[in-house]
């Protein structure tokens, strides 16, 4: 449980990174029947966006199916996934934030949350919408997710593309870098002082400011009212462990390395 993430591959010279993103409310209504994957990729095309954040809070799935982060055991990746958990139905999703891009040509999504006791990754293309459910995100018509191959990690991770010129960003921090002065440091770079911040990924060993720790190399998380405000991050999130054990709270400055990544959309609030 103390060991720390060592990746496979060269590490890439760039820890950070980000394109411009022209960023719009998306909002609609989920309809029952749908994988959640077909129902979110419908919700952004009818917006005109091509990449974003969507927030599943309130939605009803059956079936669900999801996935803990694990220890890997091929000998190459560093942390891996549980085998797949299949509750009965119907499950309600109490709060689950899903960054939004494309994977091989279709649209793809990357999602973290809670429903029931348990917290995870969810499987949008195996979870099925039970109900109409409205939802609300935020799109960018100019930027997007694209999995691709990372050597450094050898997973295919949603990496930021587009050629927006918007006041806001998509952003992928990379493994070891602190997750708080890391988002500090890029929106000083592209003089963002206060906006608020969404996004999923994973850090290894977490440290929370109250003092509380989660002593394990892998696990998944979701930003749960990140801000950034006069170019100060705070980052409270939601978190599960290996063992299934979630905790809350805010990351403490320069203890928090990102695991495998970090997704990030940097919703400017400043002028």
């Amino acid at each position: 449980m103390n060991r720390r993430m060592i990746h496979p591959g060269p590490r890439a010279a760039v820890r950070a990174a980000a394109v411009r993103a022209s960023l719009r409310p998306v909002a609609g209504v989920l309809p029952a029947g749908r994988t959640v994957m077909t129902a979110v990729a419908r919700l952004f095309a009818d917006a005109g966006c091509k990449g974003g954040v969507v927030w599943l809070d309130n939605v009803v799935c059956d079936p669900i199916r999801f996935v803990l982060p694990a220890p890997s055991t091929d000998g190459i990746h560093a942390a891996w996934y549980s085998d797949i958990h299949a509750p009965d139905g119907p499950v309600t999703i109490r709060r689950a934030t899903a960054t939004v891009g494309w994977k091989d040509g279709a649209p793809f999504l990357h999602c973290h949350g809670t429903w029931g006791d348990s917290m995870g990754h969810l499987l949008p293309l195996d979870s099925v919408l039970a109900a109409d459910t409205p939802v609300t995100g935020i799109g960018a018509p100019d930027a997007w997710f694209e999995a691709l191959p990372d050597p450094e990690t050898a997973f295919t991770l949603f990496t930021p593309q587009g050629t927006g010129s918007g006041p806001g960003l998509l952003v992928r921090i990379l493994p070891g870098e602190d997750a708080v002065t890391a988002i500090e440091t890029l929106c000083a770079r592209h003089g963002i002082a206060d906006a608020r911040l969404h996004g999923v990924g994973s850090i290894d060993h977490i440290r929370f400011t109250d003092g509380h720790r989660m002593d394990c190399h892998a696990t998944e998380l979701r930003l749960d009212g990140a801000t950034l405000t006069a170019g100060r991050a705070t980052v409270p999130i939601e978190a599960v462990d290996i063992n299934g054990t979630i905790m809350r709270g805010r990351l403490e400055r320069g203890a928090n390395p990102v695991g495998v990544t970090l997704e990030l959309i940097i919703e400017r609030t400043d002028p």
